[in-house]
């Protein structure tokens, strides 16, 4: 017998052997994964994001036009209904698809109320016009067509109530039985199929604006020296604007208002905010997002970072006065844009269970298709009851590491006056963090290597030319722009 053939059936037995028994393991042996993965439990649904319904575009007919194409396609002469009793239909009743007349209209179900068109074989109600609206939303699980239920402040909430979709019998056989005949006790889960429906395009939002109420670099009193002394004690060292007033008044002997300190942080926030948003950072694969809470006014808002894993620099950023999905889109815009036309292979975005990542990456799919295609890989809690927790968790303390230490420059500002003025002051903060602040973690060196920077002696001097950057860049979106 030849050993080459003889060799090959045991080959292809043995990989048979090994598909059978990996498939045994899937089905019946939980893997440590699957076993303390909480997707799989029904409490932790409401949390997941269900994937796009199907949409149903509905496109006006004319009936002059459609009963001549009709003939000539099909040979098919549409005539006037022939009534064999009076009809009560009323006389400027039309169908709301094609516009046909009444004449070509009859009653489909009796007293019921229903109405056929025999033109285009539409089945209406005079009273409900389906056709009133361009496009209708469906469950992509039972094709059932999705009910309006709640509006909020950026989106509608769809929900489909069909009690025979299989999606909603899926979840709901995953229920605890307890659960089940208490008298509300579905509403501890979520069951049945729901979209959101945004009704503001984030996509389309300008994240390049410059905020108004800046003042001039034509200095009458002080000059950019001052200026830059002033950027170095604010944010650098962290100081107040008070203190920094003091500072610049015992070290330096100069007598300045802590507006005027303000003023001038605003003018280079604006000035260095282009620079630092356009910089090409050569943006690794894996990014970690999370949010965190500051105090305006006294009252919770939102900020927003998005790290590159590799070289730790933040290439996303966003101050919101909402926990909503609106800042995180934009807050990924931000960042996104730094990959040109699609995201790189093998990309990874990880972030905690918060649900407003999963549907920003939805929207993304939506809006850029196949390109901007990603799923969120979610660290969940504070211990690793899973494998997908222990693996990226040191991802994730990275960006909470992030947090904390923009929590210890803002301390001294116990909170902000507005949403421009934490603007204004986040956007300094990122430009010192990615330009400026010494990294332990690359050898006390900064993140960007800015060649220009080498011609700075101090960093004063440093501000003063990072403002020149960003006036730089400034003119060539200008130009851009014109173009």
């Amino acid at each position: 017998m030849d050993i080459i053939p003889y060799l090959l059936n045991i080959i292809q037995y043995q990989q048979k052997q090994i598909c059978w028994i990996l498939n045994f393991i899937c089905r019946y042996i939980p893997l440590k994964q699957w076993a303390f993965d909480d997707s799989h439990s029904p409490k932790y649904q409401k949390f997941k994001i269900d994937k796009l319904p199907k949409i149903i575009y509905y496109e006006k007919w004319d009936y002059k036009e459609y009963i001549p194409y009709l003939e000539w396609k099909y040979g098919k002469k549409i005539k006037t209904v022939n009534r064999r009793s009076e009809c009560d239909i009323d006389d400027s009743c039309t169908c709301p698809r094609c516009n046909a007349p009444k004449p070509y209209l009859y009653k489909n179900n009796g007293s019921k109320g229903q109405i056929l068109c025999k033109v285009c074989s539409t089945a209406f109600s005079p009273e409900e016009n389906r056709f009133s609206k361009s496009y209708s939303l469906k469950c992509p699980h039972c094709n059932h067509s999705l009910v309006h239920k709640k509006d909020r402040k950026h989106f509608v909430v769809h929900k489909c109530v069909n009690p025979k979709c299989p999606y909603y019998i899926h979840n709901l056989n995953k229920v605890d039985k307890k659960d089940l005949k208490e008298t509300y006790g579905k509403n501890k889960y979520k069951l049945h199929y729901i979209y959101q429906e945004f009704q503001i395009d984030f996509f389309k939002m300008d994240l390049s604006s410059l905020p108004k109420n800046a003042s001039s670099l034509k200095f009458s009193k002080f000059d950019s020296n001052v200026m830059a002394l002033c950027l170095t004690y604010r944010v650098n060292l962290g100081l107040s604007l008070r203190k920094t007033k003091q500072a610049l008044k015992d070290i330096h002997n100069i007598s300045i208002s802590h507006q005027s300190i303000a003023n001038y942080c605003k003018t280079a926030a604006i000035c260095v905010k282009p620079f630092t948003d356009n910089y090409d950072y050569n943006v690794g694969k894996v990014l970690t997002a999370d949010e965190t809470y500051i105090k305006i006014r006294g009252v919770k808002g939102y900020i927003w970072f998005i790290m590159d894993a590799a070289k730790r620099s933040i290439i996303g950023y966003r101050i919101s006065d909402n926990r909503g999905v609106g800042p995180c889109i934009l807050s990924m815009r931000m960042a996104f844009k730094h990959f040109k036309e699609k995201l790189p292979g093998h990309f990874k975005f990880i972030a905690d269970g918060y649900s407003a990542y999963p549907l920003a990456a939805q929207q993304f799919f939506r809006e850029f298709g196949e390109n901007f295609k990603f799923n969120v890989t979610q660290v969940i809690g504070l211990t690793n009851d899973d494998e997908v927790s222990a693996k990226y968790r040191p991802y994730k303390q990275m960006i909470e590491r992030l947090n904390r230490t923009y929590k210890a420059s803002y301390r001294p500002t116990n909170g902000f006056d507005n949403i421009d003025g934490a603007n204004y002051d986040l956007a300094l903060w990122v430009t010192y963090y990615n330009f400026l602040r010494p990294h332990k973690h690359n050898n006390y060196r900064v993140l960007n290597h800015v060649e220009m920077l080498d011609n700075a002696d101090n960093m004063p001097g440093k501000w003063q030319l990072l403002i020149f950057l960003g006036q730089q860049q400034i003119k060539l979106l200008q130009q851009k722009n014109c173009s």
